[in-house]
């Protein structure tokens, strides 16, 4: 037969261990969503910056379309006064992103 002492050795030894199996369970339940929690904010501002990209760039080539129909309006409005046209310099800038279909580069 097992003695009281010993009996409560092995009582506390289970809480114990048990204890220590529901904290290592916890904590790594915890771990496991902060770490989740920490990806959707990096993929929150990873399309924040995308778009903020996006919009810069729409707003770029509506000044560059804003430059070309001013420049287009002048050599017109030059044209109809009967007066020499000089050429007009339009910058253009193009970026290609995603090949065109056919295109054999």
């Amino acid at each position: 037969m097992v003695g009281k002492f010993e009996s409560n050795k092995d009582l506390v030894q289970e809480l114990t261990s048990s204890g220590a199996r529901h904290v290592g369970n916890i904590a790594t339940l915890i771990t496991g969503a902060v770490a989740e929690v920490a990806r959707e904010i990096g993929e929150f501002i990873t399309d924040a910056i995308e778009m903020n990209e996006a919009a810069a760039a729409a707003r770029r080539d509506a000044e560059q379309q804003l430059d070309a129909e001013r420049a287009y309006t002048e050599f017109v409005e030059a044209e109809t006064e009967d007066e020499p046209v000089e050429a007009v310099e339009v910058e253009v800038e193009a970026e290609v992103t995603e090949p065109v279909p056919g295109d054999k580069a």
